[in-house]
């Protein structure tokens, strides 16, 4: 039976001012619509100081940034499947929204921090599943598989 665990955590200054069931849902739909019917993640919407923190350490980037990706897969080198221990076969990662910095950019977009987060949540869970925008062709596919997802809203 194909079953997905998708985990929110929002942190406590944020909880008031964050839909927990949209972004779950489009995370959902994101999962479905790549084809990962079954599969885990977890979404944490927190402070820039903690994206700032995981930026630096894990990027070497020290500034807060909106959202962050970390993956417990493995790309194989054909860039087409993934390599991960057994029982973390349907774990996919982390994505980690910096709520801070989503509501300074959302007007900037002409969005509400609503759709902003809804983006940054599918974002992050594209990047979970592959994506990249490190071109302008990989970029092109990723914002292109985003406006889709977030159009059946």
């Amino acid at each position: 039976m194909d079953e997905q665990l998708i985990t929110i955590s929002i942190d406590e200054p944020f909880e008031p001012l964050v839909a927990e069931e949209m972004l779950r849902s489009v995370v959902q739909r994101t999962l479905l619509l790549e084809g990962w019917p079954s599969a885990e993640l977890t979404v944490l919407v927190t402070d820039d100081e903690t994206v700032c923190q995981l930026n630096r350490d894990y990027r070497g980037l020290d500034e807060p940034t909106d959202v962050l990706s970390f993956s417990a897969q493995e790309m194989q080198p054909d860039a087409t499947t993934f390599v991960s221990a057994p029982e973390m076969v349907n774990y996919l990662g982390d994505v980690i929204i910096a709520y801070p910095v989503a509501a300074a950019q959302a007007p900037t977009f002409g969005r509400s921090v609503v759709e902003e987060l809804a983006l940054l949540a599918v974002h992050g869970a594209l990047h979970l599943l592959g994506y990249d925008h490190g071109t302008p062709g990989e970029e092109e596919v990723m914002w292109a598989k985003q406006a889709a997802i977030l159009n059946l809203a």
